[in-house]
């Protein structure tokens, strides 16, 4: 197969980062763009990767930057904005899927790929973040039509190396002794493992039955927030009580918290957690005839022991092993 030229918006993240050493892999050309080359500039360990520091929201600067490429993914997103009205919701999620579907198009890139969430939906959803979510995927494929081929992957809770999943919630967990009141504690999720959720991506470039497709991705476990919580703690070697909170200290909680530098915890990710984050009837993975991995596969290899900077020896690891499809 001929080598892709592959450009990643948001390659700098955690999903980012294993997808593009996945593309490496596969014999792919990749060009990651950031908003601050010097700060990642340890993903150039991986070869063939370019990494270029562009302004995505800037359409001018965009396009230059994507130019001449094959497929172009689109990976940025985020969990809470700095204010509350949800403006920084819609210029993530919409308005840059958007763009960078029009310029696609105008370019003349035939394949994009777009993540998701699962949940998302215009306009129904009950947070920002869910509804934004599901109108960038309408945007991305109205604007995209009739000359790019698009593919959105809507994935549950993502974990692995460098997750910001289970890590945080075992940095938390450390943080505070004997006892951990927990919001949204019924929550249901089916955490996906991020070398599946590449695989996918990867798989579905070439595939002309996934254009123009949506994609639940979900682990093979569903589980509450409470068992995944108590998971990680037993795991990270942690004796902590799990104390769940009602519906009403949940909702206080995430009011106080979104006050606090970070923002840890908000009023909009309290309302995401009202819709389960697990698959229907169908589980993509199947489809690229993905095994799902659980998370009692992986999260010991890396839990309390490695943090995402520790991962960069085997990405080099991996580089040096030599491709494979």
């Amino acid at each position: 197969m001929a080598s892709r030229k592959v450009c990643i918006l948001g390659g700098t993240g955690f999903v980012g980062r294993h997808l593009a050493n996945e593309l490496y892999r596969r014999g792919d050309q990749v060009r990651v763009l950031t908003a601050n080359r010097e700060r990642h500039r340890e993903l150039l360990i991986v070869p063939s990767l370019t990494l270029r520091e562009v302004d995505v929201f800037d359409t001018r600067a965009l396009e230059q930057a994507i130019a001449g490429h094959d497929v172009v993914i689109n990976l940025i997103g985020i969990l809470n904005e700095r204010g509350h009205d949800g403006s920084g919701f819609h210029k993530v999620h919409v308005q840059l899927p958007r763009q960078v579907a029009e310029s696609c198009r105008k370019l003349g890139i035939p394949r994009l790929l777009q993540m998701s969430a699962l949940g998302a939906e215009p306009g129904r959803a009950p947070s920002y973040y869910l509804r934004s979510k599901g109108e960038g995927e309408s945007q991305a494929l109205m604007q995209a039509r009739p000359d790019v081929a698009v593919t959105i992957f809507r994935p549950s809770v993502i974990f692995g190396p460098g997750d910001s999943f289970i890590n945080r919630f075992a940095g938390l967990l450390r943080l505070v002794p004997l006892a951990f009141p927990l919001a949204c504690h019924r929550s249901r999720y089916a955490p996906v493992f991020v070398g599946d959720v590449v695989r996918a991506f990867a798989n579905s470039i070439d595939d002309p039955d996934t254009y123009n497709q949506r994609f639940d991705l979900c682990g093979p476990h569903i589980y509450t927030l409470r068992e995944i919580v108590e998971y990680t703690a037993r795991t990270a070697g942690l004796r902590r009580r799990i104390i769940g909170l009602n519906d009403l200290f949940s909702r206080l909680q995430a009011g106080i918290m979104e006050y606090l530098p970070g923002k840890p915890l908000s009023v909009d990710n309290y309302l995401s957690t009202r819709v389960d984050n697990v698959c229907g009837t169908r589980n993509g993975l199947d489809f690229f005839g993905i095994e799902p991995t659980p998370m009692e596969a992986v999260v010991p290899t890396y839990l309390g022991q490695r943090t995402a900077r520790d991962q960069y020896p085997e990405y080099r690891r991996q580089a040096r092993s030599g491709r494979h499809g």
